[in-house]
């Protein structure tokens, strides 16, 4: 779940997203309208397939949840040297899917399947002075998620899921005049366990554990500018395509009928990856690492004033992956994050709801220092989110 380096991935069939650290909560659901808040210990539709699969055992005897999401913003890199030609918005519109079933199989036993995309980068800096180097590169990733969950108790549940993730990467340059475009797929295998207890009647608390996922893609990273043909550079592809591991504990708290209020507190291990940059050959490198781990808080109410309304209000907040926001990497721009979501679901009928979101995510700036002939900076980088979602119970 988190940050925003450059850009997501979907289910769908060519989708691709901005995340500094790949992760995203908005997947065409309720998350989104709820910047995540509760999102371990909601289990409002079968979506929780991916935020706490213990929680399909709060659902329905059988139920589908889909959801369709855009995301857009402005990412736009500035190099220091006015003299060359910037990147500008490295990001365009994307469209993102999902799709969840899960059904009861006895009193205790729950089995369910997701198919959804909540991880990826896409970057698109076209022609501009470092485009030997790079112009695009696009990591689209998508999950299969089977899971199962099952009742301890009337308070206590379990669920695990395992994830068979494929991944896509491309990475296109200017070689000689002509865009010379690389490309791999990989498949990973990951993993996620939750527990959802009831502490009271009207508290509930949730924990999810996802495990870190590698992808290995064979790509050639290496590349020379032309005003410096004995300098070769390295860009740091692994670190680009590689999740960590999380925790999220969940809470919500029904006030009463109408009212209910949520939080989360998560954790993410990106010190594991160290210090991606973009090498130099020939020229010592600092190996010390540049990242660190990462820590997400969120806040949601829902109200409802009505049985057929369901209105969502969430904030969140994503700590930076940087020691130093003056020295970031250039594939991965991120820092702080702040989400502000809001939307409303409506009960068409006794078996079926719509909805819809919005979400307003903003990072901190952050400077590149590496390579020099290519230091710049991302200023005031921001992305909207907007997204509507279906369920059916039956």
């Amino acid at each position: 779940m988190k940050k925003i380096a450059v850009i997501f991935s979907g289910l769908f069939f060519s989708t691709c997203s901005h995340a500094s650290a790949l992760y995203f909560y908005e997947i065409g659901t309720e998350d989104t309208a709820l910047a995540g808040a509760g999102q371990a210990a909601r289990a409002q539709d079968a979506s929780t397939i991916v935020t706490n699969p213990a929680g399909m055992t709060r659902l329905p005897d059988h139920m589908f949840t889909g959801g369709l999401q855009a995301l857009g913003g402005d990412i736009d890199y500035q190099l220091d040297n006015s003299a060359q030609r910037s990147p500008g918005n490295v990001m365009n519109v994307m469209p993102n899917a999902s799709s969840f079933y899960s059904q009861k199989i006895n009193d205790d036993l729950y089995a369910g399947i997701g198919l959804y995309g909540n991880y990826g980068l896409g970057i698109d800096f076209g022609n501009w002075a470092g485009e030997r180097l790079i112009k695009k590169s696009t990591l689209m990733a998508m999950t299969l998620s089977p899971s199962l969950a099952y009742k301890l108790s009337d308070r206590v549940s379990i669920g695990a899921s395992a994830n068979i993730n494929y991944g896509f990467l491309s990475l296109t340059r200017d070689v000689d005049g002509v865009d010379d475009k690389q490309k791999d797929h990989d498949w990973a295998m990951s993993y996620r366990l939750g527990l959802l207890m009831q502490l009271t009647d009207q508290t509930r608390a949730g924990v999810t554990w996802n495990s870190q996922t590698e992808y290995d893609f064979n790509i050639d990273g290496k590349a020379r500018l032309p005003n410096l043909p004995n300098v070769q550079y390295d860009l740091p592809i692994t670190a680009q395509v590689n999740a960590p591991q999380q925790i999220m504990l969940s809470l919500v708290h029904d006030i009463n009928k109408q009212w209910s209020v949520m939080g989360d507190f998560g954790w993410q291990d990106w010190s594991e990856f160290g210090a991606p940059q973009i090498t130099v050959v020939g020229q010592q490198v600092d190996k010390s690492s540049r990242m660190k781990d990462t820590w997400h808080t969120a806040l949601g109410v829902q109200y409802r004033p009505t049985e057929q309304w369901r209105l969502n209000a969430g904030v969140a907040f994503d700590s930076t992956p940087y020691n130093d926001q003056s020295d970031v990497a250039m594939t991965i721009p991120t820092g702080d994050e702040w989400r502000f979501g809001t939307g409303a679901q409506y009960q068409i009928t006794p078996a079926s709801n719509i909805g819809f979101a919005v979400e307003y995510l903003h990072m901190q700036s952050s400077k590149v220092q590496s390579p020099e002939i290519l230091q710049g900076s991302y200023d005031h980088p921001y992305l909207w989110f907007t997204s509507v979602n279906y369920s059916y119970q039956f």
